[in-house]
């Protein structure tokens, strides 16, 4: 008779030591936070590794915060880093953009971080360093200050959900964006639905620029420009293939008639939904393991994550996020 209760207990007490046992195991720390707290560029070759949204960059350079025809905003976010090529074509853009079509000069956003992987806030994407965010926002001829590049706000291109506001959209814009979208690393262009009709508009019968200019929701005070996977980063995974239409058709009308539509009101949650765990590291490309550590001791490679470093933050105004 004692033998049963002696058996329970042993069941009990083995189940409190696995219990704690996995209490006292670290959770495994968010890639988010790997990435988002590294100050410097891995000193590495060049090498963009995994997909847009999924992935990491080798070898990053920082573009420079001031430069003749551009200015880079948010400095607290530490995001002004890319692949090279990304880098040289940001640049180039400004210049081109100033000296042929009469822009001002660029206010830069966000391109990646030092090493890039996924970001504490904002971006799914921007994670190899071939991404970057471009304001609608002329440069102004003055340089700004450090608080001005993180308070003042980008200008929305919006009258409503669907239309221009055309008292800030111009032809200065149309021309910017196609100039943008001319050179052959760029693999992608996004705008907001509203941006891309009004260039279809403007285009006349000259549309074949546009193809690879796409509509995609937020995009109404910035353009995101995403560029082709360099030459020897064979771990990086393409964009699929632009379309060989503008797409100025049915395919935009159908973006408009989705903006056009009622909002539907929410439905009652009968339950809390699960919270999907956070990606880590080992979610992501096996290259990306390399990326981290090496410039860190071979034993805390292993054992110890970054240290988190908290830069100086300022919340952003909602409206320009990136």
């Amino acid at each position: 008779m004692l033998r049963l209760p002696i058996l329970i207990s042993a069941i009990l007490l083995a189940s409190l030591v696995a219990q704690a046992q996995n209490k006292s195991r670290p959770e495994p720390i968010p890639a988010r936070k790997q990435f988002g707290f590294v100050l410097n560029a891995a000193p590495l070759k060049p090498h963009a590794i995994g997909f847009y949204t999924k992935g990491c960059l080798a070898g990053g350079v920082q573009l420079p915060v001031d430069g003749p025809a551009w200015q880079a905003m948010r400095l607290s976010r530490n995001r002004n880093w890319g692949h090279p090529m990304l880098v040289r074509y940001v640049k180039r853009l400004a210049m081109d953009a100033q000296k042929l079509d009469g822009w001002p000069g660029l206010l830069v956003g966000d391109l990646a971080q030092p090493r890039g992987g996924p970001m504490l806030s904002g971006h799914r994407s921007h994670q190899v360093g071939l991404d970057a965010d471009i304001w609608l926002t002329p440069m102004p001829k003055r340089r700004l200050s450090y608080n001005e590049r993180e308070q003042i706000s980008a200008t929305s291109m919006l009258a409503s959900k669907t239309t221009l506001n055309h008292w800030v959209w111009s032809k200065a814009h149309v021309r910017l964006l196609k100039r943008a979208v001319s050179y052959s690393e760029v693999e992608r262009i996004f705008v907001h639905p509203a941006i891309k009709k009004g260039l279809c508009d403007a285009a006349g019968d000259d549309k074949k620029w546009l193809a690879k200019i796409r509509p995609y929701w937020g995009h109404y005070y910035h353009f995101h420009v995403r560029i082709r996977c360099p030459a020897g980063s064979k771990d990086c995974r393409p964009q699929a293939p632009a379309p060989r239409s503008h797409k100025c058709g049915k395919d935009l009308k159908n973006w408009i008639a989705l903006l056009n539509r009622p909002t539907a009101p929410p439905k009652p949650r009968t339950k809390k939904r699960k919270p999907r765990p956070p990606l880590t590291l080992a979610g992501l490309p096996k290259g990306c393991t390399r990326v981290l550590a090496v410039d860190r001791p071979p034993l805390l490679a292993a054992t110890a994550p970054i240290q988190e470093i908290v830069l100086p933050r300022r919340r952003p105004r909602r409206s320009a996020q990136r």
